[in-house]
C-alpha cells in the first residue's frame, strides 16, 4: 500500500535580517506518512528554525508548507500553530509545575468530554509506560519520566505530525540511550509521523527513517540512515556523519595513492587529485616492521579498541577495531581496506 505524503516543503527560505545569510535557505522536502524525519547538523545550521517554520512558530519569507494535504503556509495563506494538527515536544519539556501528570497530559484536550479526556489520558500514559504516576507532579519525576510526560501530552490529541526539538539533550547518557529507543517505538505505536531535531549523529541514525543533514541553512543531503552513512554526497556530510579519516590522494588509473598506501576506488571520478575518505571501522590493522604508520595510542572502549595512528607527515588517523585486535602502542602497522568502502572527494 502506497504511503501518502504527510509533510511537504517547497523552496522554504527564512531571513531574520536582510543583511545576514538566511537561517533556512531554499529547502524542499517531503515526508511519507508514518515516517520519522531527523534534521541533523551542527549548532547554527538552521535545523531548529526549520522545525519552527513547520510548526508555525516562525513564518518564512518565501516557500510553501503543506501538512496532511492541507496548505498551512504560502504567499497568501497562514495557519497558526494551534490549527496545524501538530504536537510539539520541546528541549526543556515545558511542563506545568503546578499540574499533575494527568492534568499536564490532558491539558490540550479542550474539546473532549470528561470521559473522553480520562480515557485518552489513560491510553497515552499507558503508551509511554507511566501508568501509576497520574497524581505526581513534575518535580516528583526523573528527567526521563518528565520527558515521557511531555511526549504523552503532545500525543494525547492524536496529531498528524509530531515535532521534537532535541528532546533528549538534557538527559544523562544512559537514560538518553534507553529513551531514544523507547521514543521511536512510542511514536510508531501511536501511528503518527514525526520530525526530530538533533546534533547527535548516532541518535539521528538510530531513531529516524529519513535523515536530512543541514549546513548553513541548506539541506545538504536527505536520505535513509544507510544512504547518508554509506554514500555521503559531500565531504561535509561524510565528515559530520561518519567521523571518517581524510587523506590527500592522487589518481593513477583506478588506483588512488596516499601516504599510507594505494587503494582501488570503484567510484567514478574525472579528477586526478582529491581526498580519500576512510571510515574508522573499515580499516584492518596488521603489524608491519617497514610501515610509516605508528600506533601512538590505544584506548579500550568496552566493545572495541580505538587507535590513533601517526603518518610520516604527522597526520593523525583514527581506527576502531574489535577487541580481538590488540596491538601495543608504538607498533608500526599497515592498513588494509575493502575496495567498496573507499570514497573520493574532489574540489
Amino acid at each position: 500500500m502506497k504511503q501518502s505524503v504527510i509533510l511537504r516543503l517547497e523552496n522554504v527560505t527564512k531571513h531574520f535580517s536582510e543583511n545576514e545569510k538566511p537561517a533556512v535557505n531554499n529547502v524542499s522536502l517531503s515526508l511519507q506518512e508514518g515516517d520519522i524525519l531527523g534534521f541533523l547538523g551542527p549548532s547554527g545550521c538552521g535545523k531548529t528554525t526549520l522545525l519552527r517554520l513547520i510548526g508555525g512558530l516562525e513564518r518564512p519569507q518565501t516557500g510553501t508548507i503543506e501538512i496532511g494535504e492541507k496548505m498551512v503556509c504560502d504567499r497568501t495563506n497562514w495557519v497558526p500553530p494551534e490549527n496545524r494538527d501538530i504536537g510539539i515536544v520541546f528541549q526543556d519539556y515545558a511542563l506545568f509545575p503546578h499540574l499533575t501528570v494527568t492534568q499536564n497530559v490532558g491539558f490540550g484536550l479542550k474539546n473532549f468530554s470528561k470521559q473522553q479526556v480520562e480515557q485518552r489520558v489513560s491510553e497515552t500514559l499507558n503508551l509511554v509506560q507511566l501508568s501509576g504516576l497520574e497524581k505526581r507532579y513534575p518535580y516528583e519525576l526523573s528527567g526521563g519520566q518528565q520527558q515521557r510526560v511531555a511526549l504523552a501530552r503532545a500525543l494525547a490529541p492524536q496529531p498528524k505530525l509530531m515535532l521534537l526539538d532535541e528532546p533528549l539533550s538534557n538527559l544523562d547518557v544512559q537514560v538518553r540511550l534507553q529513551l531514544r529507543e523507547e521514543m521511536r517505538d512510542i511514536i510508531k505505536a501511536a501511528g503518527t509521523s514525526a520530525v526530530f531535531v538533533t546534533h547527535d549523529q548516532e541518535e539521528a541514525l538510530a531513531m529516524c527513517d529519513i535523515v536530512g543533514v543541514m549546513r548553513q541553512g541548506h539541506l545538504e543531503q536527505i536520505g535513509t540512515p544507510e544512504e547518508i552513512y554509506t554514500d555521503p554526497e559531500s565531504r561535509f556530510v561524510a565528515e559530520f556523519v561518519t567521523q571518517a579519516n581524510f587523506l590527500p590522494a592522487r589518481r593513477q588509473g583506478n588506483i588512488w595513492s596516499t601516504e599510507i598506501g594505494s587503494f582501488p576506488v570503484k567510484q567514478s571520478n574525472s579528477h586526478t587529485t582529491g581526498e580519500i575518505m576512510i571510515r574508522q571501522e573499515d580499516c584492518i590493522l596488521k603489524p608491519c616492521t617497514d610501515s610509516p604508520l605508528i600506533i601512538r595510542s590505544r584506548r579500550f572502549l568496552g566493545r572495541e579498541y580505538r587507535y590513533c595512528l601517526h603518518t610520516a607527515s604527522g597526520q593523525e588517523i583514527h581506527i576502531r577495531t574489535g577487541i580481538d585486535t590488540a596491538i601495543p602502542e608504538g607498533t608500526t602497522v599497515e592498513v588494509s581496506i575493502a575496495d567498496d568502502v573507499v570514497r573520493i572527494f574532489s574540489d
